[in-house]
């Protein structure tokens, strides 16, 4: 018989609705029974992706005997960190206070019946193995230190209350705000960079996206070798190596080594999405054709497997592919040669195996290759003693007959609920990359996300968080509103719409009134909403993780919406978040890389361009424009006939062709009409 998890629109608990625990959802009713009871409460916390949650789960979420111990001694609640990122911060946190351990998932905590964590770990055995405590043995050592050590515990808790409160900043620093710590983020970089594999750190390696593009910008902004050795590396080494899939495109979560040979095999959107903002980043710089490949592969595998196809059918994007596929993480994606050989021509498999190592040793548990390039398809061409375009020809055939075998594999799970703050990334990805390729298409996919959300996701000015099979819910979080904001940005660069300006203002004013610090002595912005459900601990964090900061991306975002419309609490709200973190970017600034651009740009506001004419010439200056990578700069482009605009952006229209403004701050250089001109205006340093 079905748990209380079958009520729940989330995948993931909906994954563990046939376990025999009684898993509880978060919530007051699971809250009431433990202290009813007096019976200390067991928190799960995974999500549907992840492998090792899939590994636990079978080993002791199914299992009759551990169940039956769960059962009995605890209140079990089973969390969806993608739907409760505000729970997962909290016990995240917790759990590296108490065990001075990175966390991760499955996140296995152990809390008081007020919520109040006293032990934790990640992922458990069944039985003791891998230097690990077996769970089951585990389970009833817990429970009979909560009943019998309630001083020790309380002791505990109170150290652990004060060091939660210790992590939000108390005031904003003093002093005067500098680009010190700008330039000290990239010496930090330059440090931890891999040169020969490319790769900020080492494994297991992640793609780190914010902080490429931040060096990225460095490299235009400051002419930075640095900057651009670092984020041209990486991105090719990724993009060569098995964290890309080479047949369907997009990214893989992370690698496990340190060549980014073999990935981690979760397609998480959250990485995509700022990753196809970067690749298109990078082509703008180096114009490589292999980025240029990157962008159209990962966009069409976006709009292939992450979105509904037809337009009747709901339009946001899913979250997540797992890694697993018939519970063997990466089944899907590996191959043997002889399974290769059989679908190519000799011709194909020869160009196919030299290029990606299938004529080399297995990579993959010692009997599978993963597909990644092990040797230039120039030198392959010259090895073979075939022309380069011919080669081409042969790996694109190849690719395309392995793609359409392997979609008849049995799939990973794909989660399909639509989180806010995922698609906002992921909005603001396809609506760079449509920019920058000219591709329609992208853009059509980005807006139709964003239409979604507006239409479903945005209730009578309240913005929530998740969305599947009809139902909304779940108040929305600092990062929603930041990402959605910031993705709203972007959309509006590519094409501008006035309901999507109206949308950036709507939510600029609630992002001002529900999330930032009343007192604006301290200045910053919680995690969660002044009326969010109270829980032990209301995060305002500043730092980047898998995804980046919504105290970033709130400032960058505001300021920049602030100085479209001439709204100056849009850049007020921002400063104050500036100073509040200002002495956690002196002290590591690396981690800061949102806020540092941020800072940068509270000290030299952006360009705004604005662009006004008739449809068919601004396209011309955009597509010119959109070529070059002006990191620093938002250009508007703005038809004769758009009406209803705030003061920066209602320039006079244009007799003939394109009149253009430059402005900055509260200043405006006279209209140009000239493109050349324009260019060289924009490319000049700042």
């Amino acid at each position: 018989m079905p748990n209380r998890l079958a009520r729940e629109t989330s995948p993931y608990l909906q994954q563990h609705a046939g376990n025999p625990v009684d898993w509880f959802p978060w919530g007051e009713e699971a809250l009431t029974l433990a202290r009813e009871q007096d019976k200390p409460i067991l928190l799960s916390v995974g999500y549907s992706a992840c492998h090792w949650c899939h590994v636990m789960a079978h080993e002791s979420f199914e299992d009759a005997a551990v169940a039956a111990e769960m059962n009995r001694l605890y209140v079990n609640i089973k969390v969806d960190r993608e739907e409760r990122p505000d729970l997962d911060q909290i016990y995240q946190t917790a759990h590296h206070m108490l065990t001075q351990r990175n966390g991760g998932w499955p996140l296995t905590m152990f809390l008081m019946p007020d919520g109040t964590p006293f032990f934790g770990g990640t992922y458990f055995p069944k039985m003791p193995r891998y230097n690990m405590p077996g769970f089951l043995d585990l389970l009833p050592r817990i429970a009979q230190a909560y009943h019998e050590q309630r001083g020790e515990i309380a002791k505990q808790n109170e150290s652990l209350m004060a060091a939660l409160a210790s992590t939000v900043p108390a005031a904003a620093g003093a002093g005067k705000l500098e680009r010190a710590p700008v330039a000290a983020a990239l010496r930090e970089f330059e440090k931890l960079f891999d040169r020969e594999h490319g790769g900020i750190g080492h494994a297991p390696k992640f793609p780190h996206p914010y902080e490429l593009a931040f060096c990225l910008r460095r490299h235009r902004l400051d002419g930075s070798a640095a900057g651009l050795d670092i984020a041209h590396t990486t991105l090719t080494c990724m993009a060569e190596g098995g964290i890309y899939d080479h047949l369907g495109g997009g990214f893989a979560r992370y690698s496990v080594d340190e060549t980014w040979t073999i990935p981690h095999f979760e397609k998480m959107l959250y990485d995509n999405g700022p990753l196809l903002a970067v690749y298109s980043d990078a082509w703008q710089v180096t114009q490589s054709p292999r980025y240029k490949a990157v962008c159209a592969e990962t966009a069409a595998w976006v709009m292939r497997e992450m979105q509904p196809v037809n337009a009747s059918e709901e339009g946001g994007y899913f979250s997540s592919l797992d890694a697993d596929s018939e519970h063997v993480e990466g089944k899907f994606y590996v191959w043997t040669p002889d399974e290769v050989r059989a679908l190519l021509t000799p011709e194909e498999y020869a160009v196919a195996a030299a290029h990606y190592g299938l004529d080399g040793a297995a990579n993959f548990e010692q009997e599978f290759w993963h597909l990644r390039v092990t040797k230039p398809l120039s030198d392959v061409a010259t090895s073979l003693n075939l022309q380069q375009a011919n080669c081409e020809s042969l790996l694109a055939s190849a690719r395309a007959k392995l793609l359409a075998v392997r979609v008849k594999r049995i799939w990973p799970g794909r989660d399909e609920k639509i989180l806010t703050s995922w698609n906002a990334l992921m909005i603001k990805g396809m609506a760079r990359a449509a920019r920058v390729f000219n591709e329609p298409a992208w853009l059509a996919s980005a807006q139709r996300a964003l239409d979604f959300i507006r239409a479903t996701l945005w209730k009578d000015g309240r913005l929530l968080a998740t969305y599947k099979d009809g139902h909304a819910h779940l108040n929305a979080y600092l990062d929603d509103h930041a990402f959605l904001l910031d993705a709203l940005l972007e959309l509006m660069q590519t094409e501008f719409r006035a309901d999507d300006l109206a949308f950036a203002c709507a939510l600029a004013d609630r992002l001002l009134d529900q999330f930032e610090d009343p007192d604006t002595t301290r200045g910053g912005f919680f995690f969660v909403s002044h009326d969010h459900e109270k829980l032990i601990h209301r995060a305002k964090p500043g730092h980047e993780n898998a995804t980046p900061s919504g105290n970033g991306i709130a400032a960058c975002a505001l300021q920049r919406l602030g100085h479209l419309t001439g709204e100056t609490r849009y850049i007020d709200a921002a400063e104050r978040a500036i100073c509040l973190f200002y002495p956690a970017m002196q002290r590591q600034p690396g981690g800061f890389v949102s806020l540092l651009t941020a800072l940068e740009e509270s000290l030299a506001p952006p360009r705004i361009v604005i662009l006004r004419g008739e449809a068919h010439a601004l396209r011309e200056w955009q597509r010119a424009l959109a070529a070059r990578f002006y990191p620093d700069t938002l250009i508007i482009a703005l038809r004769n006939d758009e009406a209803n605009l705030p003061p920066v952006l209602n320039k006079p229209a244009a007799a003939s062709g394109v009149n253009a403004w430059v402005c900055q701050g509260v200043s405006c250089l006279p209209p140009v009409a000239d493109l050349g001109t324009i260019e060289r205006l924009l490319d000049q340093a700042r």
